[in-house]
């Protein structure tokens, strides 16, 4: 029998093996992938110009042909997997003869398979939902590559099989391209002009897209977020951005009453806008909160606080001077973000789920890791329009971080860290574990974890007035527990800040003798912190020292003690701000529209630390040992606010008081005793104590305390520490004495290893300048400016942004470019001036408001004969300097009346453990004497 024709050996084969239904059912899976190349084509096409281009250009069309995308890559797995399984069963049977194109088709279904289970992965159905980033990767990749691994497996296998139509497959192959060019090029050509932003929040200075309004359940979509994200909801519902609102009723009573207050005095509650820009961003953006008749008790968005979107919605930081300069920019949604059917909206969050690159590019951009960001609402001043008076500084968290060791941009900080912080989110937004699809692993321990979005800070009082489950104080607690340390450090005697020094007490210990009066003292440093502790409402914050002092079990000295509606004893001594206004009076009602200077600002910057002095006689009688027990309590609101705030319903101040640090010592009386352990290194107590004596020694025109800091540093350096005479050269040069403090830096600089070189560099140029060698100093201050130092940029340092430090190198720029005179010399002349121009506008770019910046400009703008510039800053320093002919009656008024505020606002000041029954007309007065209180009754 002879052999069928080669024709016939091509022809009956094939037709068995695609049947006119597989025909049918293979021009479906053929259209459903053409389809899909054309819109793969316009998504990629736009990926890659946004990456070319770093602009983002997807917008609601985008997401629509990404939706289109979804849909038919859905439609396309049944057919597509169907036909390959029929068409591979047939063609094993028919075909196996031709085992190349058997492979290929083997190879091609294999690909296909990859590429829609790929899909699927990547569009996080709930029943498989993939959140793993790594597993994400190597799918998005594999879903990227498959389909070019598809289209060329496709042509192989019909090369080993029947004749591929190529004219017909260029022409929708060129179709296809060409009508995703037209629609990426109708798309990047149609992106509008970005609108110009306007302020209608003012005295806020936020700022949204053309000065548009946003609807409320534009940004309350916690609960949405809460659908994805239920960790971070959780925490941020446990959080005091949560609570920033009119659900707070300590920002309630004094938001109440500015809008009422404004409104008397301006006929309407605009200048309250300065307020909301922070706390209540919903109403505030929706045009509601500036109606005089805004009634927040009937609007549920009064108590939405902070929400999810008001902080993922900033688009940009417009400047660094807080007051909420920000740009808040109503994000583009996913389509059927706001519909009411339960289909659609399933629909929305399968979209966000599968496609979350757009997600991230609206709402989590690099701005938020920025510290500058936190800056927005963390920095404050209080403008004209709301006081009527002029501009003033009012908290301020962002520059005392930037201007602190912690961040590695200040330039003579007495501690660094190992590592600079770069932002607040290290402290105050730790990693903890989670399985939210947001969850990365962020401390390459090998768990997914998010940033803890409880904002962990100091406001403990908060959720106990809303009777808020105490365990979410715990992290506030923590925190806390971690701010500063206290150490009974010495005792001088005859009760004298100049008396014979003993320390540091322990482990040798002094004996004392019955009758004899000493002084003790007392240092606290900052530790975990990176700013100033306490800052924020610092008015109202109470930070105090409570110290007991036990003979036996006889108290013989108390300061600090509560009285019996919870007071603080007001002659203890508080590390917080006291605050008046104009005439003189306390601020006590977070009245911020009053608010004009503080009588005396007791707050430590970080790595910094106080001393405090305690004098008491021990009691002639005594003869058993004294026990003498610091503790540094904190809480969030004092008794004269919470007065306010309750009102009728006031009893007592009950909130809670924790203690961030304690120190307990018992001293011998007329017998010697056993040696106590410390665990503070001796070299690091001195030098703490030496850096106390230094900052006090800078208040007002007492510096006594020089001469102790100066004994105190070369105790450090006796002992071996290069932060000795490091440290002296400070003093040495507080006090003029230039040639000792640069014999102290040439000591510093010999130690292995030596102190930093950014600070000896820093005390150089100031040494230098001062003898006159300008040359000399501008060289060393160039160098900090621009971080030349090896070891300083692997630690994250940064000294650009000290601009203390740049303002003194603008200053000298300056002084150099008057020496240079003549002709000759015009063009040096300029190129120095050139020079301290750039320098100071460097300093405006970090801090607008900076008076010395300005003053300064205002002087090289005038040597560069240009009045203009001149003047205008000449004008702004005149803006921003203080008034201080007011600030000394304001403070000369209140010192007159309130004995115990005029004893804290002493340069120096020593507080008696041992104070008689306080007068009547002392404010607060404690009803008690100290002597005879047993034990237990001094905790009362």
């Amino acid at each position: 029998m002879s052999s069928p024709p080669v024709s016939k050996q091509r022809s009956n084969p094939a037709r068995a093996v695609l049947t006119p239904g597989l025909r049918r059912l293979l021009s479906l899976v053929l259209l459903l992938f053409g389809l899909l190349a054309i819109n793969s084509l316009y998504l990629v096409s736009l990926t890659v110009a946004e990456q070319v281009g770093g602009q983002t250009y997807q917008n609601y069309f985008y997401l629509v042909m990404f939706l289109a995308h979804l849909g038919l890559g859905l439609l396309l797995i049944v057919p597509g997997l169907l036909f390959g399984a029929l068409h591979l069963r047939r063609a094993w049977r028919w075909r196996r003869h031709n085992r190349y194109a058997v492979g290929a088709g083997l190879a091609l279904y294999s690909c296909a398979t990859l590429l829609l289970a790929s899909g699927v992965l990547l569009t996080r159905f709930g029943f498989f939902e993939v959140n793993d980033p790594l597993v994400r990767s190597i799918a998005y990749w594999l879903h990227v590559i498959t389909p070019l691994a598809v289209v060329w497996l496709f042509v192989l296998h019909r090369l080993a099989g029947p004749q591929l139509h190529w004219r017909s497959g260029g022409f929708w192959t060129a179709t296809a391209v060409v009508f995703s060019a037209a629609a990426v090029a109708l798309h990047l050509w149609g992106q509008p002009e970005p609108p110009e932003l306007e302020r209608p929040f003012l005295p806020a200075l936020v700022q949204s897209t053309a000065g548009q309004r946003i609807p409320p359940e534009h940004l309350s979509t916690d609960a949405v977020c809460g659908e994805c994200h239920a960790d971070i909801l959780e925490q941020t519902a446990a959080s005091m951005h949560r609570l920033s609102s009119f659900n707070n009723p300590a920002y309630r009573f004094s938001v109440d009453e500015a809008r009422r207050v404004l409104l008397e005095r301006d006929g309407d509650v605009q200048a309250a806008q300065f307020c909301a820009g922070c706390h209540d961003p919903v109403p505030l953006m929706s045009g509601r909160f500036g109606d005089p008749a805004y009634d927040p008790d009937s609007d549920p968005d009064a108590m939405a606080g902070i929400t999810c979107m008001t902080c993922h919605a900033i688009s940009q930081i417009n400047s660094p001077r807080g007051n909420a300069d920000y740009t808040l920019t109503d994000p583009p949604r996913y389509p059927f973000a706001f519909s009411e059917q339960p289909v659609l909206r399933a629909i929305n969050r399968q979209l966000i789920k599968a496609k979350p690159g757009f997600h991230k590019q609206t709402l989590l951009k690099p701005l938020h890791k920025s510290a500058q960001f936190c800056s927005s609402c963390h920095k404050v001043h209080l403008p004209y329009a709301l006081n009527r008076y002029r501009w003033l500084r009012g908290q301020n968290h962002y520059d005392s971080f930037l201007l602190s060791g912690v961040s590695g941009h200040r330039v003579d900080s007495f501690y660094y860290p190992r590592q600079a912080k770069q932002n607040c989110a290290e402290c105050h937004m730790p990693a903890v574990a989670s399985e939210d699809p947001a969850a990365r692993d962020f401390t390459g321990s090998g768990r997914p974890a998010v940033h803890d979005h409880r904002f962990a800070a100091a406001n403990t009082a908060v959720p106990v007035m809303i009777g808020q489950a105490t365990e979410h104080n715990a992290a506030r607690r923590d925190m806390l527990g971690k701010a500063a340390r206290v150490d009974i450090f010495g005792l001088r005697a005859d009760g004298r800040v100049d008396g014979e020094l003993n320390a540091p007490l322990r482990p040798q210990l002094p004996t004392l003798q019955p009758g004899e009066r000493y002084l003790l003292e007392t240092v606290v440093r900052t530790l975990g912190v990176g700013h100033e502790l306490t800052q924020g409402t610092s008015d109202s914050n109470e930070l105090w020292l409570d110290v007991t002092v036990w003979s036996g079990e006889r108290v013989i000295g108390r300061s600090g003690a509560l009285d019996a509606e919870g007071d603080a004893d007001p002659w203890a001594y508080y590390l917080n701000a006291y605050v008046l206004d104009r005439d003189g009076n306390r601020i006590d009602r977070r009245n911020a529209q009053d608010i004009f200077v503080a009588l005396y600002n007791h707050q430590i910057p970080p790595g910094a630390a106080a001393v405090v002095h305690y004098a008491f006689s021990v009691p002639p009688d005594a003869s058993e040992p004294l026990t003498i027990e610091v503790k540094l309590q904190y809480r969030k609101f004092d008794t004269r606010f919470l007065r306010h705030v309750l009102g009728e319903r006031f009893q007592r101040n009950t909130l809670p008081i924790t203690t961030l640090a304690s120190d307990r010592i018992t001293l011998p009386v007329g017998a010697s005793a056993p040696a106590q352990s410390v665990a503070i290194p001796v070299w690091e107590r001195w030098n703490d104590y030496g850096i106390a004596l230094l900052r006090e020694g800078n208040q007002g025109a007492n510096k006594g305390e020089l001469r102790a800091a100066t004994a105190a540093f070369e105790q450090v350096e006796a002992l071996g520490r290069p932060d000795g005479p490091l440290n002296l050269a400070r003093v040495f040069y507080k006090e003029g004495r230039l040639e000792d403090a640069a014999a102290a830096l040439r000591r510093a600089a010999a130690f292995d290893p030596p102190a930093p070189p950014w600070t000896l560099g820093w005390y150089a140029a100031l040494v230098d300048r001062e003898l006159g060698n300008l040359d000399a100093a501008i060289a060393g201050l160039e160098a900090l400016a621009d971080t030349r130092f090896q070891s300083a940029r692997a630690r994250g340092f940064d000294f650009s942004r000290d601009y203390r430090m740049l303002n003194e190198l603008g200053r000298t720029l300056y002084e150099r470019a008057r020496q240079e005179r003549g002709s000759a010399r015009r063009a040096a002349r300029l190129d120095l001036l050139q020079r301290a121009q750039a320098r100071l506008e460097q300093v405006l770019d970090i801090d607008p408001e900076n008076l010395t910046a300005h003053y300064n400009l205002a002087l090289v703008y005038a040597e560069l004969e240009q009045p203009a510039l001149a003047q205008q800053h000449r004008e702004l320093h005149d803006q921003y300097r203080p008034d201080d002919q007011a600030i000394e009656r304001a403070v000369s008024a209140h010192r007159s009346r309130n004995p115990a505020a005029n004893h804290a606002a002493e340069a120096v000041a020593i507080y008696d453990l041992q104070r008689p029954v306080l007068a009547e007309n002392e404010p607060n007065a404690l009803a008690t004497e100290t002597h005879g209180i047993t034990r237990n009754d001094a905790y009362h």
